[in-house]
């Protein structure tokens, strides 16, 4: 029992898996917060749902890519490469979990569980073949990856029909507010992927995979990171500037590209692992953390 669930961890890639639904948990609270009431047994359910999808979705990856994963070095101990666990199972588990997880989300509502299907499909099915064949796989990646805010804001609005019912919150806000928080996602995944995809290039090469703008290592690449990473300063001003960031949020997100930009800076200057791996290292602090302050210093729209 003890192996299946670590095969298990690593079959959903567990790390990821829950700063996705932690991503989709905020974007759900701040929704309720709109409404001024938070249906707890829905937040566990989105929880759930938003859990078994994200496993899904990564299931598919892993089955996609069982083959090239036995090339790298950081993902050959994952069941299938390794043989502790077969094909047949994997696809079990990730359909069950893609089917269970989607009826949850669209019991909560309409749209996201919409959302759910869509994201499973375009990151199993489009961004994953596509990481040989064209770089191009992060900007299509970053669509699924941002999904996350947008499925978990709408699960905390009760569905009428193919829409939103809502009594206390205006109709710009449920458009603005769920798309903000997706640009700021989308915008993230840019310096985040890159600066993986250069730590982890020569583990990648192995398998084929052409992540990187160039597909190398190369000045052109490492002024993408940096624009990528001076970016965030302005997605962080989004909230405040459609008007439901306070000032609280506004100066952490600041800081954040800031240090976002310094550290793109020093990477196109020396082009190394060391400074590549600052940026990733502030892509894992940055989302989780200027999400949880807006949750809290948000403004009623």
């Amino acid at each position: 029992m003890k192996e299946f669930i670590s095969d298990f961890n690593k079959l959903v890639k567990l790390r990821l898996t829950l700063t996705v639904v932690f991503s989709a948990s905020i974007a759900f609270l701040i929704g309720a917060k709109q409404q001024g009431e938070v249906m707890w047994f829905n937040w566990l359910m989105l929880t759930i749902g938003g859990f078994l999808v994200t496993g899904a979705a990564n299931g598919f990856n892993e089955i996609i890519e069982r083959d090239l994963d036995k090339l790298m070095v950081r993902t050959m101990d994952r069941p299938l490469p390794s043989g502790r666990m077969n094909t047949g199972q994997a696809l079990v588990l990730s359909l069950f979990m893609g089917i269970i997880g989607t009826l949850v989300l669209v019991q909560l509502n309409f749209i996201a569980g919409l959302l759910s299907v869509f994201s499973i499909f375009l990151y199993a099915f489009v961004y994953t073949p596509l990481k040989q064949k064209s770089p191009i796989a992060v900007l299509v990646g970053a669509f699924p990856g941002a999904l996350p805010p947008l499925i978990g804001y709408y699960a905390a609005f009760e569905s009428a029909g193919f829409g939103l019912a809502y009594s206390e919150v205006s109709e710009s806000a449920v458009v603005i507010v769920p798309l903000v928080l997706f640009a700021v996602q989308f915008f993230w995944q840019f310096p985040h992927f890159w600066a993986i995809a250069w730590v982890a290039d020569e583990d990648y090469k192995r398998a084929g995979f052409r992540l990187l703008p160039t597909k190398k290592k190369d000045k052109t690449s490492a002024v993408l990171i940096f624009i990528s990473a001076l970016l965030m300063i302005p997605a962080g001003f989004l909230p405040w500037y459609y008007g439901f960031g306070g000032y609280y949020f506004t100066a952490v997100s600041l800081l954040g590209g800031l240090l976002f930009t310094y550290y793109g800076y020093q990477h196109m200057l020396k082009m190394e692992d060391a400074t590549a791996k600052k940026v990733m290292f502030t892509s894992f602090l940055y989302l989780p953390l200027t999400q949880l302050v807006l949750l809290f210093d948000y403004l009623p729209l």
